[in-house]
């Protein structure tokens, strides 16, 4: 293991605050001394399939930790989600049901190891203890917090103020995140600056059972694309680890200017020396944001999908967005008779039954704002009936691309 003060340089790399940074060094110290690996948590709930960026911040440090010697374990909450996690909510979440659960965690299982090193990571599901509990002991864990001490947490006390209503089991989810750090004995669990009092829990209970507080380490939220908002697929300004290679490229090349230091520092594995003199160039104006930001993308596209890839998803980039070329392959939609009416189809259904919008209302508020094409063609009318044609292409937005098949 490195010496603890290279350990700390590295671990606090992008985080955004650590409770607290003394006990973090001593259980360092204490690791290097023993030779026992420190035992870091991080808990995911599988509460939907799939990943983007915004999951990774927490996924890249617990990578860093790997990479340090640590023991990395992640912790598929199939119990947890079940409630959900009311950490910035106004409503109580639906409660998902236990094949749903279970759906999601294959998927999350899968992609995680797109960051994390299989060989070094010990995948666990929290129902192992929380569903061998019997009620006695559930009772015995709710007597160590007060209803009080929960109403402090702000998304409670805003519905408590509002009278919107709190369910007796919500109280109970960040027991049951603190009690997984009881069970695995936790050294350091990781989180976002949301999860705080998730992650305060975890060491509250800790002592409360007789054991050494973990350490609490937060992640800054990711913005997403717009800059503003935090990433999530709801908002459509995500980045999903799973895209295909372009789509990747093409997201990240629209991320605003102010945002790439950032992304560098907390979704890449490039040196934060180089991410150092990168924020200096740009700063000095010696490095222009494009090629900087077209790093960016050959990063993150490199790190997911291989290095060949993201250079193949760069020159495609510069055929598309620079050349104004079309794509070398553009998916193929067959449009069928049950879509035509009269000999035309239109233009909204033909967008949605395609997949290249979600629905026939998103599709006529894309072509009112001059968002699609045909044949290169803006059309602005969301009426529009379209007389297809073998080969004609259809534009949405700046990177989704359709080409036309007439039985």
């Amino acid at each position: 293991m490195l010496p603890v003060e290279k350990q700390m340089e590295i671990i606090k790399r992008g985080v955004a605050e650590i409770i607290s940074e003394e006990e973090l060094a001593a259980k360092l110290e204490k690791s290097l001394a023993t030779g026992r690996p420190l035992r870091v948590k991080l808990g995911l709930d599988p509460t939907a399939p799939d990943i983007h960026l915004g999951h990774t911040v927490v996924l890249q440090k617990m990578r860093q930790f790997q990479e340090l010697g640590h023991e990395a374990i992640i912790i598929l909450g199939d119990y947890t989600a079940r409630i959900g996690d009311p950490t910035g909510r106004v409503e109580t979440r639906r409660q998902l049901s236990e094949e749903e659960v279970l759906a999601n965690a294959r998927t999350y299982e899968k992609q995680i190891f797109k960051i994390l090193d299989p060989q070094r990571t010990r995948v666990v599901f929290n129902s192992q203890w929380l569903g061998s509990l019997t009620f006695a002991q559930v009772l015995e864990l709710a007597a160590k917090y007060t209803v009080a001490r929960m109403l402090e947490r702000e998304d409670f006390a805003r519905r408590f103020r509002e009278g919107l209503p709190i369910g007796i089991h919500e109280f109970f989810y960040p027991l049951m995140q603190g009690y997984d750090s009881v069970a695995l004995e936790a050294d350091v669990e990781l989180g976002g600056t949301d999860q705080k009092f998730n992650l305060l829990m975890g060491r509250t209970l800790q002592k409360e059972y007789g054991q050494e507080p973990q350490v609490a380490l937060m992640m800054p939220i990711l913005e997403g694309l717009d800059g503003v908002q935090k990433m999530s697929k709801s908002l459509g300004n995500y980045i999903g680890i799973d895209e295909p290679p372009g789509e990747m490229y093409g997201k990240t090349m629209s991320l605003p200017d102010d945002l790439m230091v950032r992304y560098f520092e907390l979704v890449t594995p490039v040196p934060l020396e180089e991410v150092r003199a990168i924020a200096a160039g740009l700063a000095s104006g010696e490095l222009h944001p494009r090629d900087v930001k077209m790093r960016l993308a050959r990063e993150i596209v490199s790190f997911y999908h291989g290095r060949e890839a993201a250079l193949k998803a760069e020159e495609e980039f510069k055929r598309v967005f620079q050349q104004r070329e079309l794509p070398e392959e553009i998916p193929v939609f067959e449009v069928t008779p049950d879509l035509m009416e009269g000999g035309a189809v239109w233009l909204p259904r033909l967008l949605h039954a395609s997949g290249l919008v979600p629905s026939t209302s998103e599709g006529r508020r894309l072509i009112q704002q001059g968002g699609v094409k045909v044949d290169g063609e803006k059309i602005y009318d969301p009426g529009f009936k379209l007389v297809p044609a073998d080969g004609m292409v259809i534009k949405v937005g700046k990177r989704k691309f359709l080409r036309l098949k007439c039985t």
